[in-house]
């Protein structure tokens, strides 16, 4: 709104510095200050109601170190994350960008899913909570939402570089139009389910290759293919979240670093130079997609505060299946999805350990007759908590792990 406002008084009045809501990079900046003030303000007071109302984590594995000291711990604390994400967005972002668009009602849907198990869980004192059928089917609608907008959205489209530099031009940068600058020259925006192949040269690949078979007619049937893996996509990295939010801090530092490598890459796709430069696709208004992942990484950052060991509040389902669910649609809008299993290796870990846990006791038990283990506890955080280590020492190893794939997905920017 803010952004709508300084570009009136600019226009109309041309009030002195109001053209620097313009720039992305100021907006940006002061939507992840917004954000962390958001967090710390809206925290104390979140956590002080949750308190009165006795809104506690009811806690199921009491045997593992340190669970017993958890009992009653505020949950729900995912209403900080979601109001410190939306509330800047609201006052910096471009909002009737598609992209922003889309990512607001992600936000929105997934919190709201999450929310209600989380309301069913300690209000309703029920310990399941929203069945999980009920949950997948909020995911698959909200991936059905994302790939038709993708898909069938005309102001959805990327931009096919003609030839190298040395055409002086207008040209988009920073979210300013820059007369006289020398910049590479690109064909009409177009719809495209183009994505990106990490560590390949020609590294970019259309979906609607996969129905080859069809012929002419491949790109008219392409959403066949595409609309389920969006949704494939959102339901997994949402998920995969939801499972690593298992000790103090470690979803919420985990989204924070993979958050920074989805701005880079925001960033330099929405930047016409950039792009060009890296050799890589070029996405018209992606680039205030950067806005609201400053949001993010402030609200993630901020929730910190209260949430790193020992935790004074939990996000609970309102905050990791938001998150997951954030990270895959934004990497989806900026053709990045492919990179999430190294950028949400974290995720993926978690996920896996769980699958191949579960896989392993059901087919130990129907050939042996009692069932047995690949870890000592899924997911795969508690494993390590089973033996013994100390819980702020895994979530400090794991966020190292999750830096370590950032760099590596920031790397395939240029090694290829």
């Amino acid at each position: 709104m803010l952004y709508y406002l300084f570009d009136f008084l600019e226009t109309h009045y041309h009030l002195p510095g109001a053209g620097v809501f313009q720039y992305i990079s100021f907006r940006a900046a002061a939507s992840v200050i917004t954000s962390l003030i958001c967090s710390m303000i809206i925290g104390k007071k979140v956590i002080e109601y949750l308190q009165l109302k006795q809104v506690g984590e009811i806690v199921r594995d009491l045997d593992l170190a340190g669970q017993i000291q958890k009992q009653g711990t505020p949950t729900m604390g995912g209403i900080i994350i979601l109001s410190s994400i939306l509330i800047p967005t609201l006052l910096f972002a471009q909002l009737h960008n598609v992209y922003v668009i889309l990512m607001i009602v992600s936000t929105i849907w997934l919190g709201t899913i999450g929310f209600i198990d989380d309301y069913i869980k300690v209000f309703k004192k029920d310990k399941e909570g929203l069945a999980g059928k009920f949950k997948v089917m909020g995911q698959v609608g909200i991936g059905i939402i994302v790939a038709c907008t993708l898909y069938f959205n005309e102001n959805v489209a990327v931009k096919e570089r003609l030839a190298s530099g040395g055409t002086t031009i207008e040209a988009v940068v920073d979210g300013r139009t820059v007369t006289g600058q020398t910049t590479p020259v690109y064909g009409e925006a177009e719809h495209s389910l183009v994505t990106t192949i990490p560590f390949f040269k020609n590294n970019e690949f259309d979906y609607s290759s996969l129905l080859g078979f069809l012929g002419d007619n491949a790109k008219d049937w392409s959403w066949l293919i595409f609309i389920p893996i969006v949704i494939f996509i959102v339901t997994a990295v949402s998920n995969g979240a939801n499972l690593t939010d298992g000790l103090d801090g470690l979803a919420t530092g985990t989204s924070a670093i993979i958050g920074v490598t989805l701005a880079v890459f925001a960033y330099v796709s929405g930047n016409i130079i950039f792009a060009d430069y890296l050799n890589i696709m070029y996405i018209p208004g992606s680039g205030e997609l950067v806005v609201f992942i400053s949001a993010f990484i402030g609200a993630c950052v901020g929730f910190l505060w209260y949430n790193q060991y020992p935790a004074q509040v939990f996000m609970g389902d309102t905050g990791s299946l938001a998150l997951g669910g954030i990270i895959a649609v934004f990497a989806l809008a900026i053709r990045k999805e492919l990179l999430i299993p190294i950028l949400c290796g974290v995720f993926l870990m978690e996920n896996l350990s769980v699958v191949m846990q579960v896989s392993y006791f059901k087919y130990t038990k129907k050939k042996f007759g009692e069932g047995r283990r690949i870890f000592l506890m899924s997911p795969l955080h508690h494993h390590f908590q089973k033996k013994g280590m100390h819980e702020a020492k895994i979530v400090g190893r794991f966020w190292i792990v999750g830096l370590m794939l950032a760099v590596l997905t920031i790397v395939t920017l240029k090694l290829r």
